[in-house]
């Protein structure tokens, strides 16, 4: 597999573009701590970006599936770096309201590019290699947002957010750059010209096909486990940061996660071999529960760390098994639509938790915040193991059965 040349493409472009993500994502922390003191409007920023890629969801994955994934990777990355621009101008006007452009353009971008990248990975290797290609495309996200933070931390002190702008924009643009040497074939892609064949790429179909493909639907509930962790996790680490009276606890925070995401993201190859997809994916939404509800112990910086360092094990291993089940258990021409609608669900369940972390923060504390969403989170787990007992859920059929082999 590592001798194929798309698969070095899509690792060394998502590489440089997870360098300019987190530089951005560090930028947009500093600039709202310098101009934005409730938790809560921070929480509404954030959310404004993510809004509209839930409305442009159903016609990204529409064109994905009816058009080449390359040119929308290529349209959208270009998107991406125009983005940017807006952020210029924020900066300089001191402007909360070009902040939310910017992060509506570039959350459009998103709303396009990711779903096309998890509809492109299955047309570059064989199924057998999907679970290890999710595993390492999530490692080297991973790296990139280790060496993000970390780098966008000294940066914040060392110079301008103008210049931190500067330098995601400059990652964006090597992406773009990247993704045009990919070269893939995609002449299963078949162009609708006809009212009959158009109506096959209606978005609408997907769910028609989650509902017959019960696994899908369990592992899209299973999801909003770690959603209810990541939606809130950039306030989390503020919070606790104020907390401890600590700025350097935020880098050490993201840096466990980010370590612990990558053993995990290692080790699920081999426990796959092991364990049934559905088991595991149990298992490891209980254990982000757990990673949750310790947070109630969150003054002390070695909790914290702990917390955060369980949750990066387990989406680690979590997330490379449920995009396998995603690529393997739908057929490709739907994967479009899928993933946007995996994308259009994500969005909406983190803005709400986006909104319920800020609100939650400002009224009741991390402490009391925390005991909620981890409960939340351990009855989806016990509800869908429920499922499964009484035979509504089938969670290993034969399209699933062996990915990892």
């Amino acid at each position: 597999m590592l001798r194929n040349r798309n698969v070095w493409i899509v690792l060394i472009g998502e590489f440089g573009a997870g360098l300019g993500l987190w530089f951005g994502i560090i930028g947009n922390l500093e600039f709202m701590q310098r101009y934005v003191p409730s938790d809560f409007f921070k929480s509404f920023i954030l959310f404004c970006g993510l809004l509209a890629g839930v409305f442009v969801g159903p016609i990204a994955g529409r064109m994905i599936d009816e058009y080449s994934k390359k040119k929308v990777l290529m349209y959208s990355g270009f998107g991406r770096v125009l983005s940017v621009i807006f952020m210029f101008f924020a900066i300089h006007y001191h402007s909360i309201v070009l902040m939310i452009v910017f992060l509506i353009f570039l959350q459009i971008s998103a709303a396009f590019y990711f779903p096309a990248l998890q509809a492109l990975i299955p047309l570059i290797v064989k199924k057998e290699q999907l679970l290890t290609l999710n595993g390492i495309h999530m490692n080297v996200a991973t790296i990139a947002r280790i060496l993000g933070t970390s780098i966008g931390g000294i940066l914040v002190v060392a110079t301008s957010l103008t210049n931190i702008y500067g330098m995601s924009m400059i990652a964006y643009a090597f992406l773009f750059v990247m993704t045009y040497f990919i070269n893939v074939d995609e002449t299963r892609v078949e162009r609708t010209d006809n009212k009959k064949e158009k109506e096959k790429t209606n978005f609408t179909e997907i769910f028609k096909i989650i509902k017959n493909t019960p696994i899908v639907f369990n592992v899209i509930i299973l999801n909003i486990v770690p959603l209810l962790f990541i939606g809130g996790f950039n306030l989390m680490v503020i919070k606790i940061s104020d907390i401890q009276h600590s700025a350097s606890i935020k880098g050490y925070l993201y840096t466990a996660e980010g370590i612990s995401f990558l053993i995990g993201a290692f080790i699920i190859k081999y426990l796959t071999k092991y364990f049934r997809p559905n088991h595991l994916l149990y298992f490891f939404t209980a254990t982000t529960a757990i990673a949750h509800l310790s947070l109630f112990f969150s003054k002390y910086s070695s909790m914290s760390v702990f917390s955060f360092a369980l949750f990066g094990l387990s989406v680690g291993c979590f997330y490379p098994v449920a995009s396998t089940v995603y690529q393997t258990s739908i057929d490709k021409s739907y994967h479009g639509r899928l993933f946007s609608f995996r994308g259009m669900f994500e969005r909406v369940a983190m803005q709400i938790v986006l909104l319920s972390t800020g609100f939650f923060l400002d009224t009741i504390g991390l402490k009391y915040m925390v005991l909620i969403f981890g409960a939340i989170s351990i009855i989806i787990v016990l509800n869908s193991i429920w499922r499964e007992k009484h035979n509504l859920v089938n969670p290993y059929n034969k399209e699933t059965q062996g990915f990892s082999n």
